[in-house]
């Protein structure tokens, strides 16, 4: 076994290798499709457009239209005496955000009394929307505490928040940590799935079994390159991850292992949709039939927490949910494994079953 597995491997390897097209496609996946979508998927508020109607016309009313200003989250676009002509650039889609302050503004904070600014958003983009009217939220308290000590009032009592983990609240960097779960994900699917079903169609698959191989040498000959490119690609991606950032605060070697044993699960089922696929537009579809499912169930879009309960359950058999965890972990907590044994664990039972499954399955439909 030892010398045939031998020759297949460096058979598989060589081939592997010279395709420079699928090299640079995998390239591709782990650096430059990251960075395009840590930068086009960014949930990041900034510079909306704002229009702002002033009816105090106060010292503390243009110290807050400052305020929003100056802030990274709004552009001071327009300033305009009526209301009515200040929605007309929101509903043009000039403005994505309109400031009405009221007359007695100024008196009102002074004196304690309640005071209700308007504030309009654009609510077709909800993500954006939503994170426009904290920022506004934040802009107008921190005024507001400013205004009160100022005015001899003694305020209201402000607790200390800290952020842990990402005290910037930018988003860019859990969008890179998860393209580049993603991209292990659809490398280690679709390629081993490729690559068999190619060799079914040429009809070399049977040459190969009259020689005197198993299919066990064939099997870990097929899947054997794609795991090597999977761990290799994850040096270009620190790279990446550099550029945007994002710190590494665990271990590399922990997060390595686990990224092997990761590939394990996604090169298995690219074993299975190979097995029952006759051509390859046929692998190509049923490995995109599956991994959206996996995507979307991972927690890399939507927080598994947020989804229904049936979604939830149905979740924990995905190996993306528990990779996630364990690449945030690591990059942004500085996790080990006393902290992420039982993500590795739930990673290491998925992937060792489904590895067996498909060598089960991969030996009955090539014989």
């Amino acid at each position: 076994m030892g010398i045939a597995l031998f020759g297949l491997l460096r058979k598989e390897l060589v081939q592997f290798f010279r395709d420079r097209l699928i090299l640079t496609l995998i390239l591709w996946l782990y650096t430059i499709e990251v960075v395009i979508c840590a930068v086009a998927l960014s949930f990041d508020v900034s510079h909306l457009p704002l229009a702002v109607v002033d009816e105090d016309r106060s010292a503390l009313s243009r110290s807050l239209i400052q305020k929003f200003a100056v802030s990274e989250t709004f552009d001071l676009k327009f300033q305009e005496a009526r209301v009515a002509t200040a929605t007309d650039h929101l509903e043009k889609g000039d403005a994505a955000a309109v400031l009405v302050i009221p007359a007695g503004f100024e008196r009102d904070l002074v004196a304690g009394v309640g005071v209700q600014l308007q504030f309009l958003q654009d609510g077709t983009n909800s993500n954006i929307a939503a994170n426009a009217v904290n920022d506004a939220l934040q802009i107008v308290q921190r005024q507001e505490r400013e205004a009160l000590p100022a005015a001899g009032k003694k305020g209201v009592a402000v607790p200390l928040i800290r952020i842990w983990y990402n005290p910037d609240l930018t988003t860019s960097g859990f969008i890179v940590l998860s393209m580049i779960a993603l991209a292990g994900m659809m490398v280690g699917v679709i390629h081993p799935a490729a690559s068999i079903v190619r060799e079914k169609e040429r009809g070399t698959i049977e040459q190969l079994l009259v020689t005197p191989i198993s299919t066990l040498e064939l099997f870990l000959a097929k899947v054997t390159p794609t795991l090597i490119m999977g761990v290799l690609s994850i040096f270009p991606s620190l790279v990446i991850v550099r550029v945007f950032d994002v710190p590494l605060q665990g271990s590399l070697l922990l997060f390595l292992v686990l990224t092997a044993i990761f590939l394990l699960s996604a090169i298995a089922l690219g074993v299975l949709i190979a097995a029952y696929s006759r051509t390859l537009q046929q692998a190509l579809l049923l490995s995109f039939f599956g991994l959206f499912p996996l995507m979307f169930l991972s927690g890399s879009l939507t927080p598994v927490e947020a989804m229904p309960p049936f979604l939830q359950s149905l979740s924990l058999l995905s190996p993306l949910r528990y990779y996630m965890d364990i690449i945030v972990g690591i990059f942004l907590k500085g996790a080990g494994l006393a902290v992420l044994w039982d993500e590795a664990l739930a990673l290491l039972v998925i992937g060792v079953t489904l590895f067996i499954f498909s060598l089960w399955v991969f030996r009955r439909r090539v014989q």
